[in-house]
């Protein structure tokens, strides 16, 4: 039997290492469920640049691709946990699955919300998951992060050596199900894949109400996949409003363009 979602001790951990672990996010049927609705998807190409990992597949716009994806991008203890740390209204910000393959280069060491270009030390703007399809082991490409590093400065991080760096790194090791939550402004990498053996994952990230998200939701998922969708999933992809007005579409709230006889105002 599953132990009980201790979220203040996830809470505390966010808040002091900038990042918790949850082994049992998702069971096998679940990982099933996602290889299933992943296959179609997978093969088609690697990533453009370093970054993305030439070795590496990602797709895009995840929470679109079944509803396993949507489950686990809205779970409530995951949201629970957010609700500690971002605005009410927060958004999803991004969504992909990961395939890491043998021979991967690691990333380079980076903050997922360091695009929003507040000076640190801060608050993170964003939370970021990353769950394990395939378990992550210290040799298959897990994420490698460091701790406590979502409290540097800007200062501290530019006096980071690469050698420095790789002295503080550690692998996040996790099994199947798993799922590490961290703070977008904790320093983390891809780790290179040294196995003989590719290395699936999923990841979402959430960020303020206020902020520009990192994919396009309204434009990346059909709105009959997104009016089909929970009132929860629909608030996540921006089909809401933060008061007073932010979201609005032509001084209405935007779940009226979901209806079925909507038409643009400036069509009509």
């Amino acid at each position: 039997m599953a132990e009980p979602f201790d979220i203040e001790a996830h809470a505390r951990r966010l808040a002091d290492e900038g990042y918790t672990l949850i082994e049992d996010f998702a069971d096998a049927a679940v990982l099933a469920a996602a290889r299933t609705a992943l296959a179609p998807h997978l093969g088609a190409h690697h990533g453009r640049n370093a970054f993305e990992g030439f070795s590496t597949e990602r797709v895009y716009t995840l929470v679109a691709r079944g509803k396993v994806f949507e489950d686990l991008t809205a779970d409530p203890r995951l949201l629970a946990l957010l609700d500690r740390f971002l605005l009410p209204g927060y958004l999803l910000t991004a969504s992909q699955a990961i395939c890491i393959y043998p021979g991967e280069a690691a990333q380079a060491v980076h903050f997922d919300d360091g695009f929003y270009r507040q000076p640190r030390p801060r608050p993170a703007v964003s939370l970021s998951l990353i769950g394990a399809v395939d378990a992550f082991t210290d040799t298959n490409g897990a994420t490698d992060i460091i701790p406590g590093s979502h409290l540097w400065s800007d200062a501290d991080i530019a006096a980071l050596s690469p050698q420095k760096a790789e002295s503080l790194l550690r692998p996040v090791v996790m099994p199947a199900g798993g799922a590490i939550v961290f703070q977008g402004t904790l320093l983390h990498r891809g780790g290179a894949n040294r196995s003989n053996a590719p290395r699936l994952a999923f990841t979402n990230q959430y960020c303020q109400p206020w902020a520009r998200t990192q994919e396009n939701f309204y434009l990346g998922v059909p709105r009959a996949r997104a009016r089909a969708m929970s009132p929860r999933l629909q608030d996540l992809l921006g089909y809401n409003i933060w008061p007073p007005f932010m979201g609005q579409v032509t001084g209405s709230h935007p779940l009226k363009s979901l209806e079925d006889d909507w038409i643009a105002p400036v069509e009509r």
